[in-house]
Parts: C-alpha cells; sequence; structure tokens
C-alpha cells in the first residue's frame, strides 16, 4: 500500500480523490437517469425544521446542560443545521422515560432515576422530576420545543404531578420557545409494553380518546392560571397521537374517528418509525440499513396510514402535515457495528429524503445518552464518549440537500434507480431545478479485507444524467465521505468535520480531503458525476454564478 493511503486509513481520514490511484476507474456506468425540468404536483415539500431531534425525557438535561452549564457542544452541532436549514431544529423532549416522568416539585435535582436492567438497560423506568428539570429548555437560544406530558403513569401521584408541572414548563417555554406539546409516548403499546403493562388488556381506542380529552383539556385550565398566551387556541397545539407505528394495538384510525380531534388542537399528526430492531436476527448494514428498498418498506405503513386519515370525511383536517415524531434505524437503541456507522449515516440520508419525498415532512431522529443509533453523544460517561458521531454526518448532509426551507421551500422528487443500493433525488426551487443528490449504499468495508490497495481500489460508479434544456454550465459537488461502509470516525462533509474533539462540533475544514470539485454539464443537457462505494454526493445548480441558467 502507497505511504499516503497507509498513512490516511490509520488516521480515519477519508482518502483524498487527489490520490487517484487509490479509487481507480469505474466500475460501472448506470443508465442514463432523466430529470424533469419541472416538479410534478403532489411531490414532497417538507416544512421547515424537516431535520429534527427526539430526545429522550430521562437525557434530556445530559443534552442540553442547564442555566449555570450549558451544553455549547449540542448547541454548537444544532446551529450547524440552523445555518443550513434556515432554522434550527425542533426538539422534541419525549420517548418511553417522557411516561415514566412523574413530577415532584420538592425534589432539588433536575431528575432522579432508577435502571432496571431487566426492564431496559438504557434508561430508567423509574424517574422523578424536579422544578430544575426545565432549566434545560433555557439553554440553547433560537430553538423551539416540543413538551412531552405523562400520560402512561396513571396513578393519583402522577396525574397530580402532570398538572402540578404545567405553571413550570409552560413559564420555561413561554417567550418563543414552544413548538408544540405531546401527550403520552406510543399510547398504542400501553397494553403491550415490554417495560411492563399500563392499561389493561380490554383498554380500546375510545378508552385513550376519552383519556387523552380529559388530560388536554386539565392541562389547558392549568396553563390559563399560569401561562394564558400559551393557553391561546393559536398555541395550544399537540403533536398527537405518537403511535408505534410497528405492531400497534390500538388502530390510529380508530382514534381519529372516535373523537381525538374534537377540540381542535392537534396541529401535526405524529408517528413514529422504525426500519427493525437492535436484536432482531437478520439485521445487516446492506440487507437492512444500506438499502432502498428496505426503506421504501418501512415507509409504507406511514404512507398508508396518511392516505387513510386524508380520507376520512369528517374526523379530521385535510391540511394536517403528517411527520415522524421519533424514528431512527434499529429500535431498542440501535447495534454497535450498524447503528453508528458510516453506513447508518447513508442509510439516515436515503430515509429522510424518502420520507420528504412521500410528503412525511419533517422527521425526529432520536436520541439518548450511550444510544449506539445517537447523532452525538453530550457528556462523557463510563459507557461513552462525548463526541460526535457517524449519523450526525447524514443529517448534516440532508440539511444541504434540502436547503434554506424558510427562504425557499423546496420541491423533492425521487429519481428511480435499478439497483436497491443506491438511490438519488432532486430539489426544485421555485420550479427550477436545483439540486441532486446520489446515494451509494453498495457495501464497502474498511476494516474487513478489502481496504484500498493498489490491487483492490476502491469501486466507484458512474451516474449520468439528462438534465432539463435550461441547466448549463457548472455544477458545484460536495461529498459525503468516510473510508468505509462501517467507518465510525474519520467522516467529513465538504471537507468539513464536526467532531467535538477539534472546536467543540463547529465545523472545521480538513486540509486532506478533496472539495471544491466541479462538473461540467455537456452539450444536450447530459451530465456524468463518479461516487465511490459507500459515498453519497450532492449537486448544486443553484449558486448564483453565471452559467447555472441561461
Amino acid at each position: 500500500m502507497a505511504p499516503l493511503r497507509s498513512l490516511a486509513l490509520l488516521l480515519g481520514i477519508p482518502v483524498s480523490r487527489a490520490t487517484a490511484a487509490a479509487l481507480g476507474h469505474p466500475s460501472k456506468r448506470s443508465p442514463l437517469i432523466n430529470v424533469e425540468a419541472a416538479p410534478p404536483l403532489g411531490v414532497g415539500v417538507p416544512l421547515e425544521a424537516f431535520v429534527s431531534y427526539s430526545i429522550e425525557f430521562s437525557s434530556f438535561p445530559d443534552f442540553a446542560g442547564n442555566i449555570s452549564a450549558p451544553n455549547t457542544f449540542s448547541n454548537n452541532l444544532l446551529n450547524n443545521l440552523g445555518s443550513l436549514a434556515g432554522t434550527k431544529p425542533y426538539i422534541r423532549v419525549g420517548g418511553n422515560t417522557e411516561d415514566y416522568a412523574v413530577f415532584n416539585s420538592s425534589l432539588e435535582v433536575a431528575s432522579e432515576g432508577i435502571v432496571d436492567p431487566s426492564k431496559s438497560p438504557d434508561y430508567p423506568t423509574t424517574l422523578s422530576i424536579g422544578p430544575a428539570y426545565f432549566e434545560s429548555y433555557e439553554t440553547w437560544p433560537g430553538t423551539k420545543f416540543i413538551h412531552g406530558f405523562n400520560l402512561g403513569r396513571n396513578s393519583t401521584v402522577a396525574r397530580q404531578g402532570l398538572i402540578d408541572s404545567v405553571p413550570y414548563v409552560c413559564k420555561a417555554l413561554d417567550g418563543g420557545k414552544l413548538a408544540y406539546w405531546e401527550l403520552g409516548n406510543e399510547p398504542d403499546l400501553y397494553k403491550t409494553s415490554s417495560q411492563g403493562p399500563v392499561r389493561p388488556a380490554n383498554w380500546t381506542e375510545q378508552d385513550y380518546v376519552g383519556e387523552w380529552l380529559h388530560w388536554t383539556r386539565a392541562i389547558r385550565v392549568a396553563m390559563e392560571g399560569s401561562c394564558p398566551n400559551l393557553a391561546s387556541n393559536e398555541s395550544f397545539k399537540f403533536y398527537a397521537p405518537s403511535f408505534g407505528g410497528t405492531s400497534n394495538s390500538l388502530d390510529p384510525i380508530v382514534t381519529w374517528e372516535d373523537g381525538l380531534d374534537a377540540d381542535k388542537d392537534i396541529a401535526i399528526i405524529s408517528s413514529h418509525n422504525y426500519i427493525s430492531g437492535a436484536a432482531v436476527l437478520g439485521v445487516t448494514l446492506q440487507g437492512t440499513l444500506m438499502n432502498h428498498t428496505s426503506n421504501i418498506v418501512s415507509i409504507a405503513k406511514q404512507l398508508n396510514e396518511s392516505r387513510l386519515l386524508t380520507a376520512l370525511p369528517s374526523s379530521i383536517d385535510p391540511d394536517l402535515p403528517f411527520i415522524l415524531g421519533e424514528t431512527n434505524s434499529l429500535y431498542n437503541q440501535g447495534r454497535p457495528g450498524l447503528s453508528n456507522t458510516f453506513g447508518a449515516a447513508l442509510w439516515g440520508v436515503d430515509f429522510n429524503l424518502w420520507c420528504a419525498t412521500n410528503n412525511i415532512r419533517r422527521v425526529h431522529m432520536h436520541q439518548g445518552t450511550n444510544y449506539r443509533y445517537q447523532s452525538w453523544q453530550p457528556i462523557d460517561t463510563n459507557i461513552t464518549s462525548k463526541g460526535t458521531k457517524a449519523p450526525y454526518y447524514g443529517n448534516i448532509g440532508v440539511a444541504a440537500f434540502l436547503g434554506d426551507i424558510v427562504a425557499s421551500p423546496p420541491d423533492i422528487v425521487n429519481l428511480p434507480l435499478p439497483n436497491e443500493e443506491e438511490s438519488a433525488y432532486a430539489a426544485y426551487v421555485d420550479g427550477k431545478l436545483a439540486r441532486l443528490i446520489v446515494i451509494n449504499m453498495m457495501e464497502y468495508n474498511a476494516t474487513e479485507g478489502n481496504n484500498i490497495t493498489d490491487d483492490y481500489p476502491r469501486p466507484v460508479e458512474r451516474y449520468s444524467f439528462q438534465l432539463p434544456a435550461a441547466v448549463k454550465g457548472t455544477a458545484q459537488l460536495q461529498r459525503l465521505t468516510a473510508n468505509g461502509s462501517d467507518a465510525i470516525t474519520g467522516l467529513t462533509f465538504d471537507g468539513y468535520s464536526y467532531n467535538y474533539e477539534l472546536d467543540n462540533g463547529m465545523p472545521v475544514l480538513m486540509h486532506n480531503v478533496t472539495r471544491g470539485e466541479s462538473v461540467k454539464v455537456g452539450s444536450g443537457g447530459k451530465m456524468s458525476v463518479d461516487v465511490p462505494r459507500s459515498s453519497a454526493v450532492l449537486i448544486h445548480f443553484d449558486q448564483g454564478a453565471t452559467g447555472y441558467y441561461q
């Protein structure tokens, strides 16, 4: 192996395309991909803050810190995304522990939890929170939140704690920090939860709707006394029903038919999705995550739910946006070697953009302290070191492709490719082609015998496009790269690293990674771009340079 390539691999740095011999020549030329001049009707239009997060309720103080010690690393990572997307990610504070959290106004610390490994080794299944918990909502300037109220625990103490918590949380979120409320995490699983059922086997959709209406109304009454502006018709809005989206024991369609939105206080239809489970047999990087067909199959349930809801005659406003309020790669917090790899970052790009093109209009990627699929670890623990994790780079890639949604909302279109291990998308702004992205998910491992050598160069695929006649001149490229699909370090987007160790999550330009590439649009609107296996390339036509549109 050449010394330069050997050193780069040792340091975990993506090998520059300047070392051309290491990448070789394109091994395959795709069929010509036709890109229409304008988006078809009905394509995906993402909401602002499309790339958003769901943070485990018990982990939120770790991610955000408090007034005296704010977590600036987390805030820097959110700012990076905000600079691309036009607004910082919305933060849903929820998950399983949302329904374990019992408020205690006498508690002097933010939270106290008890982990029962037989139920979950990753989070407490007994959790008390105090007034100090809500300081965490004051540490990330310019961020909007979705606060999750506990519906699962229905003891007298828990129910009183719910109402007692209202003045604290509404004051913490007053002044522009509130996006929406949520009441209950995955109530369709209350009868079947592996952490222990919290409702009887005969609990029905109508029972759930009755509880939902009772407690949302009680929350509003409590809020009218402490934060009346947040109890107004404009502000008192919910994510709902936040069902698990897998083997539901309650039917989401029936809940709407039974009057879930009788008070017209649901602003966003929220569902949850996990493509598979961490302990499911047969789950692999290539077959499960780095696989476009797998993403299509996974999202089909939500798309069917969205269509059925839209068809309801009077129970629902057909214009309510449908989102994923919680999602990630593998439920049960992910699996090492899969959910924390560069392959999972590529999965996240394809998964999010498939959602976007199908009008799932916002996606909250779930994470928690020490979780394997997390985008970043907010603090040092005896399990995981503080740092930026591989999936974050996929989040950056999605945000860069969608662009500033606030200033220039894009239309997102999938460009079908013949291989399920690759995908492509087009973004249109004001009816014109603005960007393309190609995601090559063909597995190339950095550590399992197929390292870059003179005898085995990393395969490169060539993608050729027939562009609209108006597109001329030169397009600019940005690459999402790592040494292989199994890499967990050494990732870059457009030559930048967002690693904690370099500048506390701020972008740092890596001078040993090629960037600033361009490709000419040929006569007749034809253009080709080479993409190494297990990488992605973003192609810009909207940089304002002469020759993009003539």
